[in-house]
C-alpha cells in the first residue's frame, strides 16, 4: 500500500493539523483577551506564538515522516513540544484560565500513534505536571490544598484509564486494519494468479452474467468465438446468431442451476462450423447469491473438437505405429527376396516397357524399405539412449561437415545462408547423432521452403550464458496449431507419404544429451525484407569435456 493511503499517516496528518488549530486559537484568545482586559501577558502570548510556530513547522517539514511507534526522543518534537507549551501556559498565565484539558491531546497521540509505553509514559508525565503545579500553587496559598492535589491525582487517574483505553482500541484497529490488509494482498494474488491460469489455458473460458453479456474471457475463448478478429469485452452472446448455442446453454445452467455439458457447432456464414465441447458451472444459486448480495455468473469452458479428434488420431497412430514396427521387422525378409529378385529379372529384360516396370517396383520396394527402417529406428534409438555413452564435438565443425556431405547431393537445390558463430566450443553429443537431428531438420526445411537463396538459413551461436545453439530457419507457411501441437510426437504427421518419426527421433536423441529442441515461428531480416519462416533449434549442455571420437557403437543405422 502506499504511504500516503496508510492510516496511521493519515492520523498522524490529522494530529499536526490539529496541534496547528489549537496553536492558533491560543493565539488568537491570547491576542483578543489581552485587547479587552488591557493587561499584558508577553510572555505567555509568545508562548503561544512559538507554540504555533513549533506546530506549523512540524507539519509542513513531517507529515510524510512519521516518527516510530516505540518509546523515544524521536517524539520530543510532538509530544515534548505540547507538553512543554502547556505547562509554560499553565505556569506563566496569571488569569483564572485552565489549560489543563489540553494535555489531553499529547495523551491521545501517544495512546494512538505510538507504544503502550509512550502512552502511559506520556500519562504519568502530565501525572505528574499536575501534582507539581498543585504543589507550587500550594507555596503560595495558606488555606487547604488537599482538594488541589485530589483534583490533580482524579485527573491523572482519568488520563491513565483513557491513554489505556484509546491504546487497546487504537491496536484493535491496527490489527484488523493489517488483516484487511493481508486479506487484501491475498485475494489481490489470487486474482493475479487465476488471471494467469486463464489467460494461458488452452481451453476457451467464458464468464457471462444472466443478461448474457460475457463479463470475462481469456484469448482462446475469444479465438473460438470470433470468427475473424477478436471481439472486445464485454460482448453480448445474443447480438450475434453464431452464438445461439451458448446462450442456450447458459440459461439452462442458471435455470436449473446444475452443471451441463454439451457439443455445439458455431456456425459462421461462409465458414465450415467450429465444433465445441463445452462445460458450465455456477457461481453460486439464486438463494446464495441473494443472501451473500452478490451477482450469480455462469462459467463456460470450451474445448475445440478438432484438438480432441487430433489428440485422438495421434493415439490411433501411435499404436497403429507400435503394431507397424511388429510387422516391419516381419516384412524386411521378403522385400529383401523381392528387390533381390526384380534385379535379376532386370538384367534379362530388354524391353523399355518392361524395364520402367521393374523400375517402378524397386523404387516402390525402396521406398518400402525406407519406412520399415523408419519404424525399426525407434527401438535402435531407444536402446542407444539407454547405452550410448556421452561424448563431446566441436560444435561449429561437426554441423560444417554435417551441412557439406548433405548440401553436396543435390547442390543446385540445397543452398542456404550458414553462419557457424560458435567457434570453439565444445558441446556434449554424439557426431553421428547430431548429424541424424541436423540432418531431419534440413530435410523438413527442404521440402517447404521457397526457393531464394536465403530461403534456408543454418546458423550456431552462444548466448550471453555461455549455451550453444542450433537453429535451422526456413521461410515456409506457417503451421496449423493443431499440427504445431503434436509436432515431436511419434507417427504424427501432416503428410500421408511420411512416417512422422524424424522430428520424434530428434527429440529423443536431444534428450538423451540433456540438449533441448523446440519449434517457434521467427521473423527474420534478409535482403528481401522481414521474412516470417519456421525455426527449430536444438540447445546444448555446454561442456568441459574433451572431444572424443564417435563410436559404432553409437551409430544409427539409416
Amino acid at each position: 500500500m502506499p504511504l500516503a493511503d496508510t492510516p496511521f499517516l493519515r492520523l498522524w496528518r490529522g494530529f499536526l493539523t490539529g496541534r496547528v488549530m489549537v496553536a492558533l486559537a491560543l493565539v488568537v484568545l491570547q491576542g483578543v483577551g489581552q485587547a479587552v482586559n488591557q493587561a499584558t501577558e508577553p510572555a505567555v502570548l509568545g508562548v503561544c506564538v512559538a507554540y504555533l510556530g513549533a506546530t506549523v513547522v512540524l507539519r509542513v517539514l513531517g507529515r510524510n515522516r512519521p516518527p516510530a511507534p516505540h518509546t523515544g526522543p524521536h517524539w520530543l518534537l510532538s509530544i515534548g513540544v505540547d507538553l512543554a507549551a502547556i505547562s509554560a501556559l499553565q505556569l506563566l498565565h496569571a488569569g483564572s484560565m485552565n489549560y489543563t484539558p489540553l494535555f489531553g491531546l499529547p495523551i491521545l497521540m501517544a495512546a494512538v500513534l505510538g507504544s503502550l509505553t509512550l502512552a502511559l509514559g506520556t500519562t504519568a508525565a502530565v501525572t505528574l505536571l499536575l501534582l507539581g503545579w498543585a504543589a507550587w500553587l500550594a507555596t503560595g496559598s495558606t488555606g487547604d490544598d488537599a482538594p488541589r492535589y485530589l483534583q490533580s491525582a482524579l485527573t491523572g487517574t482519568g488520563y491513565f484509564i483513557v491513554s489505556y483505553l484509546v491504546h487497546q482500541l487504537a491496536s484493535r484497529l491496527a490489527r484488523e486494519q493489517e488483516l484487511a490488509q493481508q486479506s487484501q494482498m491475498a485475494a489481490r494474488v489470487q486474482a493475479q494468479v487465476s488471471a494467469l491460469v486463464i489467460q494461458n489455458l488452452t481451453d476457451g473460458v467464458l464468464v457471462v452474467d444472466e443478461s448474457d453479456t460475457v463479463r470475462i474471457a481469456n484469448p482462446a475463448g475469444l479465438q473460438l468465438l470470433a470468427a475473424g478478429s477478436a471481439p472486445e469485452l464485454p460482448l453480448s452472446l445474443v447480438a450475434q446468431a453464431p452464438w445461439q448455442p451458448l446462450v442456450i446453454l447458459a440459461r439452462r445452467t442458471f435455470r436449473q442451476e446444475q452443471p451441463q455439458t454439451a457439443d455445439i457447432d458455431l456456425l459462421h456464414p461462409g465458414q465450415s462450423p467450429t465444433g465445441l465441447h463445452v462445460r458450465t458451472w455456477l457461481t453460486s444459486t439464486r438463494e446464495a447469491a441473494r443472501q451473500a448480495r452478490t451477482e450469480r455468473l455462469c462459467v463456460m469452458f470450451l474445448h475445440d473438437l478438432r484438438e480432441m479428434e487430433a489428440r485422438l488420431r495421434t493415439e490411433k497412430l501411435a499404436a497403429m505405429g507400435r503394431m507397424s514396427a511388429a510387422v516391419a521387422h516381419e516384412i524386411r525378409n521378403p522385400l529383401a527376396a523381392i528387390v533381390q529378385a526384380n534385379a535379376l529379372l532386370e538384367e534379362d529384360l530388354q524391353d523399355p516397357g518392361q524395364k520402367r516396370l521393374t523400375h517402378m517396383v524397386q523404387q516402390n520396394a525402396d521406398r518400402l524399405a525406407r519406412i520399415a527402417e523408419e519404424v525399426l529406428d525407434i527401438a535402435r534409438v531407444q536402446h542407444q539412449i539407454s547405452h550410448a555413452p556421452a561424448s563431446t564435438l566441436a560444435l561449429d565443425e561437426a554441423v560444417a561437415l554435417v551441412w557439406n556431405d548433405w548440401q553436396a547431393q543435390d547442390p543446385a537445390r540445397r543452398r542456404a545462408v550458414v553462419s557457424l558463430d560458435a567457434s570453439g566450443v565444445q558441446v556434449e553429443f554424439d557426431t553421428e547423432h547430431l548429424r541424424r537431428v541436423l540432418v531431419n531438420l534440413l530435410d523438413n526445411a527442404l521440402r517447404y521452403m521457397g526457393q531464394e537463396p536465403d530461403s534456408l538459413r543454418v546458423t550456431t551461436r552462444t548466448s550471453a550464458s555461455g549455451q550453444a545453439s542450433l537453429q535451422v530457419w526456413s521461410d515456409g507457411a506457417p503451421m496449423d496449431k493443431s499440427v504445431e501441437r503434436h509436432l515431436f510426437e511419434p507417427f504424427f504427421s501432416s503428410e500421408s507419404r511420411s512416417s512422422g518419426l524424424g522430428l520424434y527421433i530428434c527429440r529423443e536423441l536431444c534428450q538423451r544429451h540433456g540438449a533441448s529442441i523446440s519449434y517457434q515461428r521467427l521473423t527474420l531480416s534478409t535482403p528481401r525484407g522481414d521474412i516470417g519462416g519456421n525455426a527449430f533449434t536444438v540447445g546444448f549442455r555446454r561442456t568441459t569435456r574433451p572431444t572424443d571420437a564417435a563410436t559404432l557403437f553409437d551409430t544409427i543405422v539409416v
